[in-house]
């Protein structure tokens, strides 16, 4: 009975060491991917037209010699963790691995017009990276976040500065505007039916506002931002740019989208960029409505099947805001109280976009 105990304990002790080991660890998933992401191998496997042989695949990328027997391991983890799938042939008469394609790896191709590789490349940037490093030094100041922390001023302002970043940043947003767009139009369109305008708050280059002003001619697009966001880009019969302070005034219209953009605030500020929506709103006199693209804590997603991975993925963007910026994800009863709180009299929640929900909320 005594060594069943201690096997039990010795048992516990081992997955409670591996546990620990492979948190600490997880980080090496993320530098494996904008491994494979800087690279090409995506793009040069998809180029190849068939399964790839591994030797193949060295023989095409652009590294050291001494390096090549790198590359299977490399493909191995990337294999494990859902990249890349792999079967074993025979090819001149020796044991070879052959490699294809994921639906994941598949939304890396630079050429697939919702493809993630500018969101990779952003978010594992060491802009953005350095300040995990100050997350228990921050909790111990009085810094707003721990960009701040690290890189002694705030995200928006170092975008503004540094144009690398700024483009950096912009297409990642950009990228997954192509994808939810896509999604949004497919899915449920019937949300723009009968606004004759719109204004994409925090819209960035105009990645959404151009593909609904294509999709709904009649709809008067407007991409409001900061005007070093919008500085030169150029507009089209239904969609314009326009620089300037949301915190300020938004730009009247009969619709107001905001994709990701209140995650990114705290409770004061969605409040009161939710009150300067509803005035902008009844500028046009008339009964208009808000779209909030964002995460739902807590809520249902349609066709989820892995709950558990969900959950940490959303917990993990919840973090994230924690650090990059002043913000944070929010369950429905978080959402309820920013909407009543800044005067709207109902809501409307739609989980249709994997993780995120679409949020109309009404005058």
């Amino acid at each position: 009975m005594e060594s069943q105990n201690i096997e039990h304990v010795s048992s516990n002790l081992l997955k409670a060491q591996s546990h620990i080991w492979n948190h600490i660890f997880n980080f090496i998933n993320s530098m494996s991917l904008k491994c494979v992401v800087d690279l090409g191998i995506v793009d040069i496997i998809h180029n190849h037209g068939k399964p790839m042989p591994l030797s193949k695949l060295i023989s095409s990328l652009s590294i050291h010699p001494t390096k090549n027997d790198n590359i299977y391991r490399l493909m191995r983890i990337m294999t494990h963790s859902g990249f890349f799938s792999q079967q074993n042939i025979t090819l001149e008469n020796e044991l070879e691995i052959e490699y294809t394609l994921t639906d994941a790896s598949r939304l890396l191709l630079k050429d697939n017009p919702m493809s993630m590789t500018p969101f990779v490349q952003a978010m594992l940037d060491p802009v953005l990276t350095n300040p995990w490093h100050q997350l228990s030094t921050w909790l111990k100041n009085d810094d707003p976040t721990t960009f701040e922390t690290t890189h002694k001023m705030l995200m928006w302002d170092y975008a503004a500065r540094d144009s690398n970043f700024n483009n950096l940043f912009n297409e990642s947003m950009a990228s997954d505007a192509r994808l939810v767009t896509n999604l949004l139009i497919e899915k449920y369109r019937e949300v723009f039916i009968g606004s004759k305008s719109l204004v994409d708050v925090g819209g960035g280059t105009g990645t959404m506002a151009k593909a609904l002003a294509k999709s709904f001619p009649q709809l008067e697009c407007v991409v409001f931002d900061l005007p070093h966001v919008v500085a030169g880009l150029q507009g089209s019969d239904n969609l314009k740019y326009v620089g300037g302070d949301m915190f300020k005034e938004i730009p009247p219209a009969d619709a107001i989208l905001m994709k990701w953009i209140l995650h990114s605030l705290n409770d004061e500020k969605c409040v009161k960029l939710l009150k300067k929506c509803k005035e902008s709103l009844k500028h046009k006199g008339k009964e208009g409505k808000v779209i909030i693209i964002d995460m739902v804590l807590d809520i249902d997603q349609k066709g989820d099947n892995d709950i558990t991975k969900s959950t940490e993925t959303q917990l993990f963007f919840d973090m994230l805001m924690m650090v990059v910026v002043t913000g944070k994800e929010r369950n429905e009863k978080e959402w309820s109280n920013l909407i009543y709180s800044a005067g709207f009299c109902g809501y409307k929640i739609t989980p249709i976009l994997g993780l995120r929900s679409v949020i109309e909320i009404y005058l």
